[in-house]
C-alpha cells in the first residue's frame, strides 16, 4: 500500500502538484485535470490495487491532494480536517439530532411532573 501526498499550487491558469517526498509531479489547468493526472503518477509508481483520494483547499490557491493506493475498500480516510468531509460527516449530525430529541423530551416531561402549566 502507498500513500502519496501531494501539495498543489496554482499559479496563472495552470495548477502544479509535487509530491513531499520523491520526485513525482503533474501539472494541469483545473484542479479537477491535476487530481486525474496525480492519480495516474501515483498509479504508474504504486499499482497495487484500489485507490482513493482526497483533495482539501488550504487557501484559494493551495491544496493538498492525498491518494492511497492499495488501500482496502473499508478503509478509513488517514487525514483530518476538511479532508475528511466525505468520510461520514452525516453520521454524527445525526446522532446530535437524536440526542436534542431525547433532551427535549425529557424538559417537556419535567413540566408535567410539577402538576402545573405556565400557560394554566
Amino acid at each position: 500500500m502507498g500513500v502519496f501526498t501531494f501539495v498543489c499550487r496554482n499559479s496563472g491558469d495552470e495548477w502544479t502538484g509535487k509530491s513531499l517526498s520523491g520526485d513525482l509531479e503533474a501539472s494541469a489547468g483545473s484542479t479537477f485535470d491535476l487530481q486525474r493526472k496525480l492519480v495516474q503518477t501515483a498509479l504508474c509508481s504504486d499499482s497495487s490495487g484500489g485507490v482513493q483520494s482526497s483533495f482539501s483547499f488550504v487557501t484559494p490557491t493551495s491544496a493538498v491532494f492525498q491518494v492511497i493506493v492499495g488501500a482496502p475498500a473499508a478503509a478509513a480516510f488517514v487525514g483530518g480536517g476538511a479532508a475528511s468531509a466525505p468520510s461520514g460527516g452525516a453520521a454524527p449530525a445525526a446522532e446530535e439530532k437524536k440526542e436534542e430529541k431525547k433532551e427535549e423530551k425529557k424538559e417537556e416531561s419535567e413540566d408535567e411532573d410539577m402538576g402545573f402549566s405556565l400557560f394554566d
